[in-house]
């Protein structure tokens, strides 16, 4: 599996309505579900079952559930290191918990679920460079 590979695979969710904790391309996916589906495509059975969430992805509590899971099924890499095909976190708020996820399609451009627009592939322009926290490689990726 390559990062072009799993670019080409987010690229396919293009268009996907957005649909709160759904996985399916082309019927409704949120952005946890874009990853999964993607996942489910280069690399096969998800690793766990993701858990019920709210849109506020765990705010009351503090706990950071989304950056945890992803530094469980993925490898962390520098941010300044990310390429097509890694997964780009998010952070909205500077004390809040990390919610939003995408996947590079190049180094200035990203896949990612959106509510009321769906998935989209989007500059990855200043808005989002300061709110991203972290990124990661799928497993196995070869390049």
């Amino acid at each position: 599996m390559t990062r072009a590979d799993i670019a080409a695979a987010a690229r396919r969710w293009i268009g996907t309505p957005y649909a709160h904790q759904a996985s399916l391309i082309h019927v409704g996916c949120d952005c946890l579900g874009l990853v999964r589906g993607v996942w489910r495509d280069v690399i096969g059975e998800e690793p766990e079952a993701a858990p019920a969430y709210t849109p506020d992805w765990a705010e009351a509590s503090g706990a950071e559930t989304l950056f945890d899971a992803a530094k469980r099924h993925f490898t962390s890499i520098p941010l300044s290191d990310f390429r097509a095909g890694d997964i780009l976190l998010f952070r909205f708020r500077e004390f809040l918990p990390a919610k939003h996820l995408g996947i590079a399609t190049s180094a200035t451009h990203m896949a990612h679920a959106h509510a009321g627009v769906g998935v989209a592939e989007v500059a990855i322009g200043a808005h989002w460079r300061k709110k991203l926290v972290a990124a990661f490689a799928f497993p196995g990726v070869t390049d």
